[in-house]
């Protein structure tokens, strides 16, 4: 058999604009405080929920998000962290939160304490070489013994260079500084490399963040992988030596290529996600023979990663509209 036939879906069936409201309502289903999570669902965490925030506020949905938004609020710790499902802290979960609460901090100031609480907490945990700490990796670890690259800290800069910005804080600024000189000097920081350990969630967290902090030349090397070794139904296998694919992966992998204006994999990667959407508008975490990634579970990250592509493929074509039109 071919190693195409194995990622071989029925064409969509559903349009673009379809299977975008379809994700939405998933998301105001499941991403709301309150709601009932059937079992083929993971229900909420402060991280994932951290992250959603934003998207929820860009499509309009500000009281779900504000809603969030103070949930999170409510469960912060004593010393400004947030736990994962595991009830311990960590660096990576807390600055997911200051996502969301960056987000809403305009319509809900009383945040701007709690947001300062959580930023302290993960410039904190910042070393003097600009390598990310964190209490602990237990949340972390695999059926195998591994634990999911150290490198998915890079992810957690953004949000707390976004905060040194609007709150004029140098402080995080300089920690971000000293983050971005430890990510770069790393010799394999942009390998796909063959384990479950770095699979395109876990890499796609990493593109996304070097897009985001513009470090630009080292999204474009990493995501070159990922192109190498993408199908061309727009299937990107979870790793290289694999047949399976992780939804969250594709979805977060297609994000870094539109935040780097590399639309061409991006459109092939979320038009294989809208071909396995499910009637529900959700998507399982992986599909396929071997399949590791909560290949049962509907995820919301697959969803909130998922949206955002839509958003992100229309501020690129905004943009080159402008630029055609001649108004740049």
């Amino acid at each position: 058999m071919s190693v195409f036939a194995l990622f071989r879906t029925k064409p969509a069936t559903t349009s673009s604009s379809e299977a975008k409201e379809k994700a939405l309502d998933w998301a105001k289903r499941f991403y709301k405080v309150g709601a009932q999570v059937p079992r083929n669902v993971v229900a909420p965490t402060e991280e994932t929920a951290g992250y959603f925030i934003p998207t929820l506020y860009k499509y309009g949905e500000k009281a779900i998000a504000i809603e969030l938004a103070k949930w999170e609020a409510s469960r912060q710790r004593p010393d400004g962290a947030f736990s994962g499902a595991d009830g311990v802290p960590y660096t990576f979960d807390t600055a997911q939160v200051i996502r969301g609460f960056l987000a809403t901090l305009d319509d809900v100031p009383e945040l701007l304490q709690p947001l300062e609480r959580a930023c302290d907490y993960v410039e904190s945990q910042i070393d003097a070489r600009g390598k990310v700490c964190t209490v602990s990796f237990s949340g972390w670890r695999l059926r195998d013994g591994s634990i999911f690259s150290d490198y998915a800290h890079l992810y957690a800069l953004p949000p707390l260079l976004e905060a040194g910005r609007r709150l004029s804080n140098a402080r995080y600024i300089e920690a971000v500084d000293r983050g971005i000189n430890y990510f770069r000097k790393q010799p394999d920081l942009v390998e796909f490399k063959p384990d479950l350990g770095t699979l395109s969630h876990i890499f796609g967290y990493m593109m996304e963040a070097l897009a985001e902090l513009d470090q630009v030349d080292l999204a474009r090397k990493g995501l070159a992988r990922a192109a190498e070794i993408q199908r061309r139904d727009g299937a990107i296998p979870a790793y290289p030596g694999v047949n399976w694919v992780c939804s969250t992966g594709m979805a977060q992998l297609a994000a870094a290529w539109y935040r780097i204006g590399d639309d061409a994999p991006a459109d092939r990667a979320l038009e294989y996600l809208q071909s396995i959407q499910h009637p529900s508008g959700g998507f399982y975490g992986s599909y396929g023979k071997k399949a590791q990634y909560f290949a049962d579970k509907e995820i919301g990250w697959a969803v909130k990663y998922f949206l955002d592509c839509f958003l992100l493929k229309h501020e690129l074509t905004e943009a080159s509209n402008l630029v055609s039109g001649g108004r740049l």
